[in-house]
Order: structure tokens, then sequence, then C-alpha cells
């Protein structure tokens, strides 16, 4: 569990800095909170390899990539579950989400719409 929260920890900080460099630090918030629930979900359910791709093109895209083909699914949590919020969190967050399946794997993606101007 330590590893999980230090690498969700150190994939926002990526996120962060990127999200800086291409003037979208109104996304990060948002960002942080998408990259955090995949990153986390990929850590606990997935298998090695985890990769971590940031898209910017009509939107902002967050790709969290892992060996496992299990397919995620959203979860109605009740008030006492301590998880089970995160693919319902990012889903509110981002205007469109979805799995990808290839041969290493699923590429687990979230997109938010880009800033007016950006």
């Amino acid at each position: 569990m330590a590893s999980d929260s230090r690498e969700a920890g150190r994939a926002r900080t990526l996120v962060t800095e990127q999200l800086h460099a291409w003037g979208l630090a109104d996304l990060e918030f948002g960002t942080q909170l998408i990259v955090s629930e995949l990153v986390t979900n990929a850590l606990r359910y997935g298998k090695p390899p985890i990769q971590l791709r940031l898209i910017r093109d009509e939107g902002l895209t967050c790709e969290v990539a892992d060996g496992s083909s299990t397919s995620p699914h959203v979860r109605h949590a009740a008030e006492t579950d301590e998880g089970g919020r995160g693919l319902y969190m990012i889903a509110q967050l981002a205007d469109l989400w979805g799995t990808r399946y290839h041969d290493r794997g699923k590429t687990i993606w979230a997109r938010q719409p880009l800033p007016h101007g950006a």
C-alpha cells in the first residue's frame, strides 16, 4: 500500500509539471485526481508494466496502461464503504473515459475538455 501512494504521488508531480509546461494549470486538480485513481487502480489490480501518458489534442487525455486484461467497472459505493468511488469520480470529472484492450493488457483513459483558448 505504501508503494501505491508513493507512485501515485510521483505521477501527480509529473502530471503537474507537464500541465504547467503546457499552460494548463487550470486542469491541475481534476487531472491529479484522475491520474491518482488510475495509477492506484493499476498498482492494486493490474500487472506490470504500468505506464502513464498524457495526450493534449482536442482535450487532455490521461492514459494508464498495465499488463492485466481485467476490466474495471463503476461501482456505487455505500456510505460506509472506504473505497469503490474512483471510477465514479473519474466519470464525473472527464467528458469521456474508457478501456482499450491490447495484446499486452489494457489501457484505461479519461479525457477532459481543454479550457477555452488553450
